[in-house]
């Protein structure tokens, strides 16, 4: 298979999986291990084609982000969304982050433990949606600092593979009194930031691996993962308007039951 075609295949799953509650780093560990595209190539692609999909949150929030950025809105924290908000979601998930970077990478970056998130990420949505009450904060605008920061404790879970960052904030989001879209906006929003900086990181150690001639299969990626991030964005949204996370916890029930067979069993 030629890796302008690998491109495309990865850059639709990237596209289609960040923003959804069922794990993007998971579904590429799965696709990429099925395709055969493994290795320190495959590793700085994934990285980079999530910058498509971090540009169509920008985009399609372009109005909130630059009004976090001027001075006026940053002591505002009544009536609006805040740089303050973003802070404090993103400082525990980061700190840590940092922290088990090297770990994660060396050790749970494999079907086996993507399998795992993938299961007990799915239970936590789950039992999010059965015991949580009606919501108390139905616009991302209205939610609290306190509610950003307990959202960025619950994003840690993301660390895992398979686990899902959006997964783990909407599950936090819905025990702390927030709608599901609300507490999805919040998640879209904060990850620009968290993975813009992730993104960053992992590009800085491995960029050098790259020649000129791996640039078509890069762009390719990159633009596929953008247009498919911006339109599932858009269908989830409309999506929860009317719908629970159940039938995304068991479509994740059902991928982990065939990788698990396809990898262990066959």
């Amino acid at each position: 298979m030629s890796d302008n075609i690998i491109a495309v295949i990865i850059g639709i799953v990237e596209g289609l999986t960040e923003f959804l509650p069922i794990s993007s780093t998971g579904h590429m560990i799965l696709v990429g291990a099925l395709l055969g595209f493994e290795g320190e190539k495959a590793s700085v692609f994934e990285v980079f084609i999530q910058l498509g999909a971090i540009l169509s949150v920008f985009i399609l929030y372009r109005d909130k982000f630059l009004a976090m950025l001027r001075p006026r809105t940053l002591n505002n924290f009544g009536g609006s969304l805040t740089a303050m908000h973003v802070l404090a979601g993103i400082i525990p998930v980061m700190g840590l982050g940092y922290l088990l970077h090297e770990f994660i990478k060396t050790y749970l970056f494999s079907p086996y433990t993507v399998i795992i998130g993938l299961i007990v990420g799915a239970i936590l949505m789950l039992v999010a949606e059965k015991i949580s009450q009606r919501p108390v904060t139905n616009d991302v605008d209205k939610m609290t600092i306190k509610q950003a920061f307990f959202v960025g404790l619950f994003q840690i879970l993301s660390l895992w593979p398979g686990f899902s960052r959006s997964g783990s904030t909407i599950a936090g989001g819905l025990f702390l009194g927030m709608s599901r879209k609300a507490a999805a906006e919040f998640s879209f929003i904060i990850a620009v930031p968290l993975m813009l900086v992730a993104c960053v990181y992992d590009l800085m150690q491995i960029w050098n691996k790259l020649s000129v001639d791996d640039f078509a299969m890069f762009a390719i990626g990159f633009v596929v993962a953008f247009i498919t991030a911006y339109i599932s964005i858009v269908w989830f949204l409309r999506f929860l308007n009317n719908s629970t996370l159940a039938s995304f916890a068991y479509y994740r029930f059902g991928v982990a039951g065939i990788s698990y067979y396809y990898f262990f069993l066959r």
